[in-house]
């Protein structure tokens, strides 16, 4: 029977399968079903359900999926044998999407309590259980499972689905331990997305004995978590020039900026005020006023960067923020150009500084209107878009990307030819980098003809991997 423990004021709520002897396994002066039920306390959740055991794996299958259709917000599930960092899990339920998500590791040495995963782009591409094969995994799945508020319906029915399957003894040697994992399992087959949140160096881990709980909350104490949380508000795939150039110092001023209560969109307006200067300097069309634009154009990109990261280690995104990010970056972009076009005169440089802004136009269509199709193929038509797969198929049976798509994949894993991927795509890094190099350096035709060279590069490299993907 469910039991009420927590009660808040936000939209997640939790389900802890408390179904296992472990649960009842001591941590301090509790059990870990307590610890857990403290850690989700300073957490978002505005209430934890926790099943008791009694019915098999089928019941308890059935209670997620009564839960999951009476829940009026995201709905996260979590095995009461977990012990794990509270960083871990705010990873999931802080996370201000509220969006689908599993908790993963890279570590790809899967274990009875560590199901392997798939993980591509971010996503969740396949899951494994004890009945179910995963080839080419690559993490594993550390216990904690979201459900967004549209993707709720998916998961009752996902359990119910399961319940019948482990009633009948479809699903071989499957027992209550894995419902968790099997709800992974069906959410991924049954085509909704399920975004990837990586663990990094936090510790989340399934236990069956006191020995082995007691040795998980040691390692735990191993782990400097504010240490962890600051280097995971750095984005890990951001760009070659933010991560070597601008992200190895901006780091610091995260903490002092929270004691000082400073917002991202305060420091995404000082970023719109330092580039709206350099324009400034830029207009002067002086080799000093080129320089001096130059320096604040890179402190500008700097302080860009901040917004973000600031953003992330307080998770305060907001849509306005996402919003006057993106228009502040153009804005910024453009408004350079114009500077710097008006400081060098003549007619000709203003074809160039025109030719320069509609391929950055063209470029940002290029990612848009892909993200956004892709939405859209999501929402309405993951029917026919990715076509369900069978929970009683024991191997997955979904193959590599092939062709280009997979040789971009495979040039992933390497680690030269993944910063050369990001730099040859011109990210808005490299793009401020270009331009201050090359006005502070040269003038402003070179800028706008080195833009327009490795602009065009880029656009096609975008093409084509839109192809490759709409294609798959």
């Amino acid at each position: 029977m469910p039991d009420s423990l927590i009660h808040g004021s936000t939209t997640t709520s939790a389900v802890l399968l408390a179904t296992t002897p472990a649960c009842r396994l001591l941590s301090g002066d509790g059990t870990l079903l307590d610890r857990l039920g403290d850690q989700l306390a300073a957490l978002p959740v505005r209430d934890v359900q926790v099943v008791s055991p009694g019915g098999g794996l089928g019941a308890d299958l059935r209670g997620v999926a009564e839960f999951a259709r009476a829940a009026g917000g995201a709905l996260a599930v979590l095995p009461a044998d977990l012990v794990a960092h509270t960083e871990a899990l705010a990873t999931v339920l802080e996370h201000p999407a509220r969006d689908t998500c599993a908790l993963v590791s890279h570590d790809a040495a899967a274990a009875p309590m560590r199901p392997p995963v798939r993980i591509e782009g971010g996503k969740v591409v396949a899951a494994g259980s004890s009945f179910h094969l995963v080839p080419e995994a690559n993490g594993t799945f550390r216990g904690v499972l979201q459900a967004g508020e549209a993707d709720l319906a998916s998961l009752a029915d996902v359990a119910e689905q399961l319940a019948e399957l482990a009633d009948a003894g479809k699903l071989g040697p499957v027992t209550p331990v894995e419902a968790v994992d099997l709800l992974l399992v069906g959410l991924v087959r049954s085509g909704v997305p399920v975004r990837a949140a990586g663990i990094g160096r936090l510790h989340a881990d399934r236990v069956t004995g006191q020995n082995a709980a007691d040795a998980a909350v040691i390692r735990l104490a191993e782990v400097d978590e504010a240490q962890v949380k600051l280097d995971a508000s750095v984005k890990e795939d951001d760009g070659f020039f933010a991560t070597f150039f601008v992200s190895s110092w901006t780091r610091h001023l995260i903490k002092p900026l929270v004691r000082l209560k400073v917002t991202p969109n305060a420091v995404t307006g000082i970023s719109v005020a330092l580039a709206l200067l350099a324009a400034v300097w830029f207009s002067a069309g002086t080799q000093g006023g080129r320089l001096t634009g130059a320096v604040l154009l890179y402190l500008s990109f700097a302080l860009d960067c901040l917004d973000g990261q600031l953003a992330r280690y307080t998770r305060t995104f907001s849509p306005l923020g996402a919003w006057a990010d993106g228009m502040g970056d153009r804005l910024k972009e453009y408004a350079v150009y114009v500077g710097l076009a008006a400081g060098f005169g003549g007619s000709g440089i203003w074809y160039l500084a025109v030719a320069a802004m509609v391929l950055q136009v063209v470029r940002h269509a290029l990612d848009y209107t892909y993200a956004g199709a892709a939405a859209d193929a999501v929402r309405v038509g993951a029917a026919w878009g990715r076509p369900a797969r069978s929970l009683l198929e024991t191997r997955d049976a979904r193959a590599s990307a092939p062709g280009v798509l997979g040789l971009a994949q495979r040039l992933e894993r390497d680690t030269v030819a993944r910063w050369l991927k990001k730099i040859i795509v011109l990210p808005i890094g490299e793009r401020m980098a270009l331009i201050a190099i090359t006005a502070a350096g040269w003038n402003a035709r070179v800028t706008f003809l080195a833009l327009l060279g490795w602009g065009g590069v880029a656009a096609l490299y975008q093409l084509s991997g839109r192809i490759a993907r709409s294609a798959r």
